[in-house]
């Protein structure tokens, strides 16, 4: 008989954690076994169910789920998933939340409640999937990392070309593997555009969230915006961006439309409108992230005769998307992602296939 996922449930509504038991309990893999009003009651609940997976609310009195995520995870990490309200303090927690140690998120609904709530169900029944079978050594690493200094600079004497692009999507896990990329480059960087699967509402906190850690212009992208040294544009939640060339420089346009890939922001549509447009003056680069958006137009990128990197499998929370991009031949070039920054500036400098 296959092992049922163990899950608890945590929430400060009754009627929320109700759904949730309920909806989970509909996929005959997963078994909730309690649930809890507050994280205090949810800290007890632990030591005794000893649950696979964690689901959180993000906003709870008392004490806030990233709060008790700081508290919990140094003393008995699990994998969480977060569940967040799409408010701008939502959006802003569940960052931190990501930070602090979570595997991903899904959002309440706050419109076509009936609707939105069967897909968050779905989603979530799913990321308790996926989160059940994350190595949680990399979150271990990860703490210890924050505590030191921070990452490495990666200094070059790259001239401000306007010419070349780097191209990054991810998903599960891409939030903090995109913060120790971007954050190792100096601010004379060829332009960077990247997709992040997250919903409307939650880029423009992750933009912001970067901007003040990066050397690089960091912005949530809009139609027209040019990528240009120094730059980094950061695809819109519920809208799908490309890179066009007009004249001698680049531009992004951001456009709602139907899901590719079960997404909107897809990172295929990214990296294929940079394959037609950028062709061999592109490097990019496929990082941690669940299903296989990506591996196309990472392929598409490479046969047009950009340069390719893939983040390996050690230090990926979800090996997914990366590995679907090897096995589809888009990928030249695998590493950790602390020296992805550095591979990526080797390849701009012209280091040979």
């Amino acid at each position: 008989m296959m092992k049922r996922i163990r899950v608890l449930v945590v929430d400060d509504s009754a009627l929320v954690r109700e759904l949730l038991t309920a909806g989970l309990a509909k996929d005959p893999e997963l078994e909730v076994v309690g649930s809890a009003a507050n994280p205090y009651i949810a800290r007890d609940k632990i030591v005794e169910l000893r649950p696979d997976v964690l689901t959180l609310d993000v906003e709870m009195p008392r004490m806030d789920g990233v709060d008790f995520l700081r508290r919990l995870m140094p003393q008995y990490p699990i994998p969480v998933i977060m569940v967040s309200a799409l408010t701008q303090k939502g959006a802003q927690i569940t960052l931190e939340a990501l930070e602090a140690g979570a595997i991903d998120f899904v959002t309440k609904p706050s419109t076509d409640v009936a609707r939105g709530l069967n897909q968050m169900l779905a989603d979530l029944r799913q990321k308790i999937k996926m989160a059940a079978k994350v190595d949680l050594s990399a979150w271990k690493n990860r703490a210890v990392r924050r505590e030191s200094p921070g990452p490495v600079k990666v200094r070059t004497a790259l001239s401000e070309s306007t010419d070349k692009v780097i191209a990054i999507g991810a998903s599960t896990g891409g939030t903090e593997a995109i913060r120790r990329v971007i954050s190792a480059f100096p601010a004379n960087m060829p332009g960077i555009v990247i997709v992040q699967h997250m919903p409307p509402g939650f880029t423009k906190h992750f933009s912001d969230n970067l901007n003040e850690i990066c050397e690089m212009d960091v912005q949530e992208a809009k139609t027209g915006d040019r990528v240009m040294p120094g730059r980094v544009l950061i695809a819109p939640g519920g809208k799908h961006m490309t890179v066009r060339r007009s004249g001698g420089i680049y531009l992004v346009d951001c456009q709602e439309g139907e899901n590719v890939n079960g997404h909107c922001p897809s990172v295929d549509v990214l990296f294929h409108s940079v394959a037609r447009y950028v062709a061999g003056n592109a490097v990019g680069v496929i990082l941690t992230g669940m299903g296989g958006d990506g591996a196309e137009g990472l392929l598409a990128m490479r046969q047009a005769g950009a340069r390719t990197i893939a983040q390996d499998e050690a230090t990926c929370v979800v090996f997914g998307m990366p590995k679907v991009a090897i096995d589809r031949g888009g990928v030249e070039k695998i590493g950790p992602l602390d020296t992805i920054p550095q591979m990526i500036v080797s390849t701009l400098g012209g280091e040979k296939r």
